[in-house]
């Protein structure tokens, strides 16, 4: 076994660490399953491969995306909570990357933080104000979470409005109607 964690972490590291990378900031995006409502199945986890990640945030602290995959694979698991510190430490190291703000704020909500979610999702729209995936998932906490369906109604306004081409348009206009 020690060999076989030996050879992940050495993968591992290598694709954390490695030359020619592209900045963590162009590939820390939104966990899979980072869209709101969560209606997916959770994910098993490696805890070796997850050991790996925490080996690596130890010699270095400042290595947003080993902290980013390790907050995303966490959540894609259903550890919700267990993410939060890892977004919260990239989000430390790169604190204008609404991709993980958003993550963050969309972990803290599945942890039964909502209050702390909507500040979340709030300081993602500070750093980008029409970031769609802050913006479709501002709509759902404040519908879902808050029983708001006024303010979701603006958040999703504000979505289709800055992104007509948003992937889940059709779904968001749906949600849009309900909430009016």
């Amino acid at each position: 076994m020690t060999g076989v964690a030996g050879i992940l972490f050495g993968l591992i590291a290598g694709y954390i660490l490695g030359a020619g990378q592209a900045p963590a900031a162009q590939v820390a995006t939104a966990p899979a399953s980072a869209s709101l409502p969560h209606d997916q199945p959770t994910t098993v986890v490696n805890e070796t491969e997850l050991q790996a990640y925490r080996d690596i945030l130890e010699a270095d602290p400042k290595n947003a995306k080993a902290a980013v995959e390790l907050a995303n694979r966490l959540y894609d698991a259903g550890r919700y909570a267990d993410a939060v510190p890892y977004y919260r430490q990239a989000l430390g190291v790169e604190p204008r990357n609404a991709n993980v703000s958003t993550d963050l704020a969309t972990a803290l909500y599945y942890s039964g933080r909502t209050d702390e979610a909507l500040e979340q999702l709030n300081a993602s729209l500070a750093i980008e104000p029409t970031h769609a995936q802050t913006l479709f998932n501002l709509g759902i906490v404040k519908k879902d979470g808050k029983k708001d369906s006024k303010g979701a109604a603006v958040a999703w306004q504000l979505l289709l409005d800055a992104h007509p081409d948003y992937p889940e348009a059709e779904r968001v206009r749906t949600l849009l109607a309900q909430a009016r």
